[in-house]
């Protein structure tokens, strides 16, 4: 039986976590395992991996043959030049350790002079039901503003056009009742 180790994916979309396995070559990518050796999360900064050093060695000692990318991880860890008797690599990089919270806290709170201010330091959201209707409120005002100009602007000038069609029907009425004149005299 042919023995691989291989990275078994498992996480998320878009948030891959592997599982560095050792696994029959014939078996699928996140199939079935003989024993898992380590872990690697490529997103974190600097990326975590963890090898079970004692475990791989004695695989790597039995034949298992690592995928590249594993080897890759072999590498950085140094497991791999401890297998093939070479010098170890330089350490890997570790995360920089968070601060706690309440630390960071107790601190503030002693350069504030162990006195709270007496108001929040940042407003306080409404609800998001009297937010919507404030600003239904708001949005109708300047409507209401808009149809009454709007109205102004009509009426003024319908009140200029009838006083301009009025002299035009006027002299649409004088041909007519001049035509009228000449078919009664006729």
């Amino acid at each position: 039986m042919a023995v691989k180790i291989r990275l078994r994916r498992v996480g998320k979309v878009h948030m891959p976590y592997y599982r560095i396995v050792v696994t029959d070559s014939r078996t699928k990518r996140d199939g079935r395992f003989i024993e898992q050796i380590g872990k690697y999360h490529p997103k974190d900064d600097p990326s975590y991996i963890e090898v079970d050093s004692d475990r791989a060695q004695y695989w790597l000692g039995v034949g298992a043959q690592p995928s590249d990318p594993v080897k890759a991880i072999l590498q950085k860890t140094g497991d791999w030049q401890k297998f093939k008797g070479e010098p170890a690599p330089e350490p890997l990089l570790q995360p920089k350790s968070r601060r706690n919270r309440d630390e960071a806290f107790n601190e503030a709170l002693k350069e504030a002079g162990s006195q709270p201010k007496d108001e929040a330091t940042t407003p306080k959201k409404k609800s998001a039901k009297k937010s919507a209707s404030a600003a239904k409120d708001e949005d109708a005002e300047p409507k209401a503003e808009k149809k009454a100009e709007k109205k102004a602007e009509a009426e003024s000038p319908a009140a200029d056009a009838p006083a301009a069609e009025a002299p035009a029907a006027d002299s649409d009425a004088a041909p007519a009742s001049e035509a009228g004149d000449d078919a009664s005299t006729s």
